[in-house]
């Protein structure tokens, strides 16, 4: 950190509210922090915490009717809590700037990488075309582009995410900004290029003496990043201060119960011992799955797969966005026809399924997918989405689906009153629950989980992630888990395959995956995860202190 002591950043008292009129909802009470010259500050909270309206209005930019009520926001010492619209794009570039969260949406479709990055320059006036084209080429070599002259013609949906997100940090450090405020920078991003573009991030703020404030509801990216925290519920700062003291003797309830709640490679649940001897209820056999492609080509997503689950075990399918992860589970559910080796759930030979066989066998097997937003009909009720799996297999009286509808909300923790809202209405851990029971109304042997926590904050995944151990104990359920998020596999699997590129590099029991890794790239999952190097202790102490609470 630089020795300069005066604040880049200083919000003083700042109260925020959205609304008109009377009816104005105020969302952040009364925060203050600052943030030094050099320094990482960490704003850490879950979704409605106010961390997100707390960063927009650094840069002016509160969405629909946000309004600052009260308080004020310094800039290198300056007042710009009441600057004009005018004024706020006259420092945004040069003095502040922002990483946003998702790449795929942050970028315009119709302009050119290049024209995008060009385009900073150009507001602000600093250069002519030929000097703008060459720094463009410049900022793209430097956050790390491969081939930059000919990124920068390509267009967004050319890129990967990782590539998206690069354009977005050249366009943030163009103008060399004191402040870049990075909002969920790699949230939309697999672990091993989280990694990059977070050390990316640093490298760059330290070359530059830039400061960074770090918006995300991920306690190991803070852990891993930031110098000092601010911890945020419903609005209102719970605590502040150096990261290592908060993480080590966390004072706030709340904070303890953040730490307790996430996710750690040092932390394993106590599963039920594997009979060895007992008949594997999935079998999985040298699966290969092509595509076709255009000009009568073949694309192999998943090469030569082979695994078992055993009744009532959870089976973690792991890897990286294109590793075959999707793919797999489909054909697996009879959604995907295998191109090459045999699938058996129990006794059925899911690539021998006809039409006419299919139907019944998708009782056998139920799917709850990633998004709990995008995956229940926003028009239905959810009674309507949870009985429908009865209306298209079970031919039972009106009073009998109504009675196993409320049986089986009330079993996933929900009150029976959800059952005549929409969706809208739920939150997205209720959204999620509801799904689970939407796929256990039927009474499935397997149920597959397709990222099922990867969009809920860290207290409500751990709320789901209970709830499904709850569920697998009582009605001794086969789960097969898919996820990119290795500290929670190594919480709830018993056994793991982790594939890359559609080929199984590693393959069985999580503990011996996670101790002696047989792949690099394994090794390289593993260590990519964002706070690994959290001591053991220190989650102990959370829970401990938790409990006490």
């Amino acid at each position: 950190m630089s020795a300069n002591t005066t604040p880049i950043l200083e919000i003083r008292n700042l109260s925020i509210s959205y609304g008109e009129g009377e009816a104005r909802t105020r969302v952040v009470h009364d925060v203050s922090f600052s943030v030094a010259p050099g320094e990482v500050l960490a704003l850490v909270g879950e979704s409605g915490s106010g961390k997100t309206t707390t960063a927009q209005s650094v840069l002016g930019l509160l969405s629909g009717s946000g309004h600052i009520d009260a308080g004020s926001i310094h800039l290198n010492g300056e007042d710009i809590s009441r600057w004009t619209e005018k004024r706020l794009r006259g420092i945004r570039g040069p003095v502040v700037s922002l990483i946003p969260q998702d790449p795929s949406n942050s970028l315009n479709p119709v302009l050119s990488v290049g024209a995008q990055v060009r385009e900073i320059l150009e507001i602000h006036g600093r250069l002519n075309r030929a000097e703008a084209d060459r720094r463009v080429i410049e900022l793209l070599t430097q956050v790390g582009l491969s081939e930059p002259e000919l990124r920068a013609k390509q267009y967004p949906h050319e890129l990967s995410g990782g590539m998206k997100q690069r354009v977005l940090i050249a366009i943030a450090i163009a103008l060399k900004p004191a402040l870049i405020i990075a909002d969920e920078p790699t949230s939309a991003l697999d672990v091993t290029v989280q990694r990059r573009i977070l050390d990316l991030i640093d490298d760059l703020r330290r070359a530059y003496g830039t400061s960074l404030l770090l918006v995300t509801h991920d306690l190991g990216v803070a852990a891993d990043r930031s110098d000092r925290l601010v911890v945020l519920q419903n609005g209102r700062i719970q605590e502040q201060g150096p990261t290592a003291e908060v993480l080590a003797t966390p004072q706030s309830a709340y904070t303890r119960k953040l730490l307790s709640d996430a996710p750690s490679l040092a932390v394993r649940s106590a599963r039920p011992a594997i009979d060895a001897n007992s008949k594997p209820l999935v079998t999985v056999e040298g699966l290969s799955l092509d595509f076709g492609l255009p000009g009568g080509r073949r694309f192999r997503a998943v090469d030569n797969v082979s695994f078992t689950v055993r009744k009532g075990t959870t089976h973690a399918i792991v890897g990286e966005s294109g590793s075959g992860k999707t793919t797999t589970i489909r054909a697996i559910a009879g959604f995907q026809k295998a191109t090459g080796g045999t699938i058996h759930v129990g006794d059925t030979d899911v690539a021998g399924l006809s039409s006419r066989t299919l139907r019944p066998f998708r009782r056998k097997i139920q799917l709850v997918y990633q998004n709990p937003w995008g995956s229940l009909d926003p028009r239905q009720t959810i009674f309507s989405i949870v009985e429908e799996p009865l209306l298209n297999f079970d031919p039972l009286p009106k009073a009998e689906r109504s009675q196993r509808v409320e049986a089986i909300i009330e079993r996933v923790g929900l009150p029976t009153s959800v059952l005549s809202r929409l969706p809208h209405a739920l939150s997205g851990g209720q959204r999620q629950r509801v799904a689970i029971a939407r796929a256990l109304i039927l009474e499935p042997e397997v149920v597959v989980l397709d990222e099922a926590v990867s969009a809920l904050d860290v207290t409500v995944q751990a709320q789901i992630l209970a709830l499904l151990g709850e569920l697998q104990r009582d009605l001794g359920l086969t789960y097969i888990f898919v996820s990119h998020d290795l500290a929670v596999v190594r919480q709830i699997a018993d056994t793991v395959s982790v594939l890359q590129n559609g080929r199984q590099v590693d393959y069985g029991p999580v503990a011996q995956i996670f101790e002696s890794p047989a792949s690099d790239y394994t090794r390289e999952l593993i260590e990519a995860v964002p706070g690994r190097t959290f001591p053991h202790h220190l989650h102990l102490a959370a829970q401990t202190a938790g409990q006490g609470s």
